[in-house]
């Protein structure tokens, strides 16, 4: 009872000094992140740093952002209740229960086994439903499976990847970090019709997107 109250007052605290203080205001946003259990999405010896303004390792090479990227992320894609996302690159899977808990239907991507494992162990702790899980290439969907109201993509392509901007609905946005595989910058893409709508919001640095429309494992 006590760990859930101290967990309870590190989110509160996390999201109004590290996520609205730095300009996010999506209300939606801000609540599911009051909400989602971030320390049980992250290993146990890492719970006490898990709302520290930091990213921290969850295995096999790969991260769980820093709580304003997720925020930020979140926020670019202007998520509705109902919308459609598209998550390439589930990780320990809290950047989908943030999603989730705002009430997007949400399909994340996740190449490597043992994470997607990790992810729907985490999530079921959480208590988290309403997420389908897949292990595979993100950027190899057919247009058949989208169309997408919004796309997430916690990993770093080259270029925009023609791919997932076919998924995107009409009026739909996506959010990923382009550049190389040392430092990116985070990218908006608004897609109206035909014409896609290009916009910047900083630098990052996250894992490579490895697959078909990013870099291969080498």
């Amino acid at each position: 009872m006590e760990e859930d109250i101290l967990y309870t007052a590190l989110r509160k605290h996390m999201v109004e000094r590290q996520i609205a203080s730095r300009g996010i205001s999506d209300t939606a946003v801000l609540d599911a992140m009051r909400r989602v259990p971030r320390h049980l999405f992250v290993p146990k010896n890492f719970q006490n740093d898990a709302y520290d303004d930091c990213p921290l390792p969850i295995g096999y090479g790969a991260t769980i952002s820093q709580p304003y990227i997720v925020g930020l992320m979140t926020a670019l894609i202007e998520p509705k209740h109902g919308y459609r996302v598209l998550e390439v690159g589930t990780g320990s899977g809290y950047q989908a229960a943030i999603l989730a808990q705002i009430g997007c239907r949400v399909t994340s991507v996740e190449r490597i086994p043992e994470l997607a494992k990790l992810a729907h162990e985490n999530l079921k702790r959480a208590g988290v439903e309403g997420i389908t899980i897949i292990t595979g290439d993100g950027t190899s969907f057919s247009e058949n499976e989208g169309p997408f109201d919004g796309i997430i993509t916690t990993a770093a392509a080259p270029d925009v990847p023609p791919s997932l901007t076919a998924l995107l609905a009409d009026g739909g946005t996506m959010v990923l970090p382009i550049g190389d595989r040392d430092m990116q910058v985070l990218t908006c893409v608004h897609k109206t019709g035909t014409k896609l709508t290009i916009s910047h919001h900083g630098g990052v640095r996250f894992v490579p997107l490895i697959g078909a429309e990013g870099w291969s494992e080498q």
